[in-house]
């Protein structure tokens, strides 16, 4: 069973910062990409940021320049750091990753539960 959980989401002041950290658990061959989206409340899902296998990044507009991912050296791990937080980043985010459970089976997309991430103004 794999599993993604994520932490370090709350409550922060605009212009403040925060990282979430997200951990894939169980049995898997390989993780390919790995990112971030996040739902707010009345509005469609969308992605965040996103990291591959080899380390090529991308970002949604709107938190280029402010938002940070990263994963870690077994690359069984993604971050979000995210810095000058505004109001309109409030929502939940939640981790993916793309992952290969044996030699011979796909890739298949895997979630976490969400985090709450507030910025009040």
């Amino acid at each position: 069973q794999v599993q993604l959980r994520e932490s370090g989401g709350g409550l922060v002041q605009a212009g403040g910062s925060l990282r979430l950290s997200c951990v894939a658990s169980g049995s898997m061959f390989s993780i390919n990409a790995m990112g971030w989206y996040r739902q707010a409340p009345g509005k469609q899902r969308e992605l965040v940021a996103h990291v591959t296998d080899g380390g090529n990044t991308n970002y949604a507009d709107s938190v280029k320049g402010r938002f940070g991912i990263s994963r870690d050296n077994f690359k069984t791990s993604v971050y979000l750091q995210m810095n000058s937080l505004k109001p309109e980043d409030t929502a939940v985010y939640y981790c993916y990753a793309y992952i290969v459970r044996t030699r011979s089976s796909p890739a298949y997309d895997y979630w976490g539960q969400g985090t709450q991430v507030t910025v009040s103004s």
